[in-house]
């Protein structure tokens, strides 16, 4: 099931516009879910014509696998399923097949990964923050300020220390192959530029519904309050929070000029998008297949990395041009003097923070 070229040339073209859990939201309730894939797939007649939009028909004997995300097909995340999709029908000639479903389509992230627990979906690209509902271990990838640049982070995650996270989710039922990415996130506000954590002090701010996120923004004395983005969105425009956190692609394509003056690039968290695929389907194929989908994963996880990327300059330029305030260089040290007692209450992760810090120490 090769993907069009033509439909590869408008992914790498556009620009991205995020789907619900792409902005955060570590376990959304399946409603609101279900009600934003709804409100996105409107124009969507069924499933069947959402995947037909974006991968082409698989050979009559192939084995074909659905892949579900909550995005839709301008997303950074289609773009690293149908190159995924691309590798694996290459890679195997033809013998397997990858059907991409956008839109939530299959279902909110978590429940995605339920259905693929018990074997009834096969694949599916994953925003990091409901993996600790299946490893107590992921947390470790939402403490603050763990990763001063991409460069660290990929060191991580595609070493020793990201495939033992990975591995961890088996004893779920799932099978983690590869780490895309949502990107770093950020700070916005309608009130005032935020150059030191002091100047948070006070602020109502949409985070993530994550333990660790609520730790760290309550440890700058901020009025952290988690929400489903959907909401936050509306909480946005009414002016009832004074800023959220997501990544730059985020602030872009939601325009959040609009309702929001202030943005400062503090990269408080890296968040991941794991290519996660069925425990009980992954272990249905042989050693040699199993070895190209992990590979083709860890592909398309690259090429989507380096697709993020390519537009961030642009879109950073876009807040600006738009309006927006932005501080490129705000005072680190004081974000991370502010949230260390974070790390002191996460004790669980001290050995995973000890090793994370080992390597990212070393590339200084």
């Amino acid at each position: 099931m090769k993907k069009s070229t033509k439909t590869m040339a408008l992914a790498l073209a556009a620009a991205m516009t995020l789907a619900m859990t792409g902005c955060g939201s570590n376990d959304q309730p399946a409603q609101t879910t279900t009600a934003a894939a709804a409100e996105t797939t409107a124009a969507s007649a069924d499933t069947t014509a959402a995947a037909a939009d974006t991968t082409a028909a698989p050979a009559a004997d192939a084995k074909v696998f659905k892949l579900g995300t909550t995005v839709n097909e301008q997303d950074s995340f289609q773009v690293a399923a149908e190159k995924f999709a691309e590798l694996v029908a290459e890679r195997t000639n033809g013998a397997y097949a990858i059907e991409i479903y956008p839109n939530g389509t299959l279902g909110g992230e978590r429940d995605m990964l339920e259905s693929m627990q018990i074997g009834t979906l096969d694949m599916g690209i994953i925003t990091s923050g409901p993996f600790i509902n299946f490893s107590s271990a992921m947390g470790v990838l939402d403490m603050p300020y763990l990763f001063a640049n991409n460069e660290q982070a990929y060191a991580v995650l595609d070493g020793e220390i990201g495939r033992e996270l990975l591995d961890t989710l088996e004893d779920s039922g799932l099978k983690g192959l590869a780490y895309a990415e949502r990107g770093f996130r950020n700070l916005t506000n309608s009130k005032k530029p935020i150059n030191t954590a002091e100047d948070l002090a006070g602020l109502t701010i949409r985070i993530m519904e994550n333990d660790v996120y609520t730790a760290s923004f309550q440890a700058m004395n901020v009025n952290a309050t988690p929400m489903a983005w959907a909401d936050a969105l509306t909480a946005l425009q009414q002016g009832t929070v004074d800023g959220q956190e997501n990544p730059i692609n985020v602030i872009y394509s939601y325009k959040l000029w609009e309702s929001q003056k202030y943005a400062t690039l503090d990269r408080h968290s890296y968040s991941t998008a794991i290519i996660t695929m069925s425990g009980s389907v992954f272990d249905s194929l042989d050693e040699a297949t199993q070895k190209i989908f992990l590979d083709a994963a860890q592909e398309a996880a690259e090429f989507e990395r380096a697709w993020v990327a390519e537009q961030e300059a642009d879109q950073l330029q876009a807040m600006k041009d738009n309006g927006m305030e932005v501080v490129e260089n705000p005072d680190l040290d004081s974000f991370k003097a502010a949230v260390q007692p974070v790390y002191d209450q996460y004790t669980e992760y001290a050995d995973y923070v000890k090793r994370i810090q080992e390597v990212t120490s070393a590339m200084n």
